[in-house]
This record gives C-alpha cells, structure tokens and sequence, in this order.
C-alpha cells in the first residue's frame, strides 16, 4: 500500500540513541551515589519517556523528592550529551530521502521531551523531517495518541492514507491508540520477537524494505 504521510518513532527507529541513554542515565546516578545500569537494562528501560526511564534505573525505596530531583539531573544532562554518540541507523537517511522526494508528508514523534526532539531532529535530518515532537507539558506521552495527532495536525494531514513507524511495544499500542497502520522495525530497542508478542503485525528487518512499503 501507497502512503501519503509517515510518522517515526525517533529512539530505535530513526536514531540509534543508546549509548546516550545509557551514558547520561548512569551519570546521574553514579552522581548521587546510587548503582549503575548496564547497556541492557537501559534499552528495556526506555519507551515510556524520560520519567520513566529515571523510575525504573533507579534502585526500589527511593523517595519522590529523590527521583523528582535525579529526573531533573537527568533532562538537563541529556540536553547537553544527547549528541555526543547518537547516529541515524545506516540506510535510514537515503529512506528519508526517497519518501521526501517522493512528496510524502513526514514528520517524527517521539516521547524524549520536546527540545531534545527537534534537536536531534533538525541536526540529523533537517528539512527531511519537517514536523518533530516530543512530550511536553500539555502533551501526554505515548502510547497516548498527542503527539501523532499533534504531528498530523502540523503537517496538514488527516489519518487516512498515513502509517505509523516504530520499533517497540509502546509504538505498537500508540499506532492502535491513534488508529493508524504500524510498520515495526526489528533493528530497534525490542527486536522481532517482542514486537511480534507485542501484536505487530507488519515488521520489516531492513531500511530497503521500509521504503518499499511506504512509497
């Protein structure tokens, strides 16, 4: 099927971002003396945004006061480091590229928070991917449907004739929440099996064949 607008998912999708993660996450930590995560734990962590993210890292018994303080550590360290080992995974730039220059309507929808969103957005993919938002204040976070609504609405487009392109469980239920088609990618954060349980039903291995799906 031909479609005329695509929302990505950034972490895992678009950008391979967790070494970032990681690197930031365990640097608050071992800031404030708690233990620190291994790669692995950190890419299951991830998904449900930054909040999260800092709840689950964080050792059992630690205050609200503690872990409010840590999330804010967290958002202004990842700020400044977000682009320190953060790439597009190979092919994804070229896909980009032959959807834009096909005419269709991109945008990318993320639950990082909104400035680190853009970005990455803008410093990765430029005019490429015109529409990039994240979580903020007045926008709930995936799988709630916001952000896509919110990037449909930017890009002028309605729901029919668009796809939802993702890497996790969380993408899984944000496509069903919004009502949109998902292609799951198996290069990201989860991998075939976990989207599969997940209930994807479309899920591509390579960049080649997302692009062939989507023009």
């Amino acid at each position: 099927m031909s479609y005329q607008t695509i929302l990505f998912d950034m972490d895992g999708t678009l950008l391979d971002t967790l070494y970032d993660l990681y690197a930031s996450v365990n640097a608050v930590l071992r800031a404030r003396g708690y233990p620190e995560r291994s790669m692995d734990e950190v890419r299951a962590f991830v998904g449900n945004g930054a909040a999260n993210l800092i709840r689950r890292a964080l050792p059992e018994g630690v205050g609200d006061a503690a872990r409010e303080e840590t999330l804010r550590a967290y958002l202004a360290y990842y700020e400044a480091h977000c682009r320190e080992h953060t790439k597009p995974y190979d092919g994804m730039v070229d896909v980009l590229r032959a959807l834009h220059g096909a005419g269709k309507k991109l945008a990318v929808v993320s639950n990082k928070p909104d400035e680190a969103t853009k970005l990455l957005s803008a410093e990765h993919f430029g005019a490429l991917l015109p529409v990039a938002i994240g979580e903020g204040p007045t926008r709930r976070r995936k799988p709630w449907p916001d952000t896509v609504r919110d990037a449909l609405s930017a890009l002028g487009a309605e729901t029919g004739g668009a796809v939802y392109v993702g890497d996790s469980e969380v993408d899984v239920e944000t496509a069903k929440n919004a009502g949109l088609p998902l292609i799951a990618v198996s290069w990201g954060f989860r991998g075939r099996e976990a989207l599969r349980a997940a209930g994807a039903e479309t899920i591509v291995d390579t960049p080649e064949a997302l692009r062939k799906l989507c023009l």
